[in-house]
């Protein structure tokens, strides 16, 4: 296994934040979506259906909660930062308002929508600002609903990646989420939050779960040869387990959810 990548290890956040526009195409094809259970913990948590609700999808990406909200029936306008990332969401949802923006300074109006989120996207921000943000753009009564999909970590091969992904590229994602938590449910002014976990998988072939690795940010902001023989090292340890091809991913979704007064 390799040593640890300098450009992983110290990577500042801004840059890590802004990697996912080299591999936007890719980030679309196989990042992981996420349960109908997720959804029904957020109607149920907030205390309505989300058919109707206006809602604002913060850091979309490439659209993948967006769509899900939209399916809900959730009427949805979307902001993302990234200029490819935007360009991927366009092309997968060409009917739903997008603009460029980021969590830390909303380009919305005041208690204008019912439903903030940030799927996978709240780490990107400074809480200090993010939080009274999406306070501002909130109708009273409205939610503000944060969720990562997280690594199943008592699943044995899962363990065992994760620690390896902390060897070469010096991440410990679980760490980071706590604090990341811990920061966000302790703020001094902010709004009480209730914590939800839902466990999902999905079973998918090995290529398409290398090339999902292969778009977390601590991977591509690597050198080539660090990120390349990783991932080549990966295959030949996954194909132990599962040497059919087909890989049974299991995510732990971690939700955040607040009522604004």
């Amino acid at each position: 296994m390799t040593t640890p990548s300098p450009a992983s290890a110290t990577a500042p956040a801004g840059l890590l934040a802004h990697s996912f526009n080299s591999a936007a195409t890719q980030y679309a094809a196989n990042r992981p979506s996420y349960p109908p259970a997720l959804l029904d913990a957020i109607e149920e948590l907030s205390g309505r259906p989300l058919t109707g609700a206006r809602a604002a999808d913060i850091g979309a990406g490439t659209g993948i909660a967006t769509a899900l909200l939209r399916e809900r029936g959730a009427d949805v306008i979307a902001v993302e930062p990234g200029e490819r990332m935007a360009a991927e969401f366009r092309r997968a949802l060409p009917d739903v308002p997008l603009v460029r923006g980021i969590g830390d300074r909303l380009p919305l109006a005041d208690t204008s929508v019912d439903l903030v989120t940030y799927a996978q996207s709240w780490h990107w921000t400074d809480p200090a600002r993010a939080l009274p943000e999406a306070l501002r753009v909130l109708r009273p009564g409205g939610a503000l609903a944060l969720w990562w999909n997280t690594d199943a970590l008592d699943i044995d091969w899962i363990a065992e990646q994760s620690t390896r992904v902390h060897r070469v590229f010096a991440r410990d994602a679980a760490a980071e989420l706590r604090r990341i938590i811990g920061h966000t449910t302790h703020a001094p002014t902010g709004p009480d939050f209730t914590r939800r976990r839902v466990r999902w998988s999905r079973r998918v072939p090995l290529d398409t779960h290398l090339a999902n690795l292969g778009t977390h940010s601590v991977v591509l902001v690597a050198d080539e040869q660090t990120r390349t023989t990783f991932l080549t090292q990966e295959r030949t340890h996954l194909l132990t387990h599962f040497p059919d091809g087909e890989i049974e991913e299991t995510y732990d979704v971690e939700l955040l959810l607040a009522i604004h007064p």
